[in-house]
Parts: structure tokens; sequence; C-alpha cells
């Protein structure tokens, strides 16, 4: 797929992001001793990871026009 420049640094800047806000999930999740909490922040841990994953994807297929 082609994409303008641009929409593959916006994808890559979101990817960064959402990679950081993974590992503090993570990081933080360790801490927590309400049970709730724990798993609250354990789906944000797996939608993340589906989330990336699907960044990866579209930037392994993307061909930026210059």
């Amino acid at each position: 797929m082609d994409y303008a420049l641009h929409e593959v640094l916006e994808v890559q800047e979101i990817a960064a992001f959402k990679t950081t806000c993974l590992t503090k999930s993570k990081t933080m999740r360790a801490l927590v001793s309400d049970q709730e909490l724990k798993d609250i922040m354990q789906q944000d841990i797996t939608v993340s990871t589906r989330q990336l994953e699907e960044y990866s994807s579209i930037l392994s297929k993307a061909k930026p026009k210059y």
C-alpha cells in the first residue's frame, strides 16, 4: 500500500507512544494491590499489545510516497 510520508510517520509516532504506555502499564501492574485495578490494567496490556501488532503490520506493508 502506498502511504504519504506523513501518514507513515504518524503511525510510527502512535506506535512509539503506545509502546511507552504499555511499558508503564506492565511496570505499574506489578505494584498494584487492588485486584479490580490489576484486571483493568491487564485488559489495557492485552489491547495495547494487539494494537501494536496491528501498527507493526501496517508499517511493514507501507511504502511511503515521497
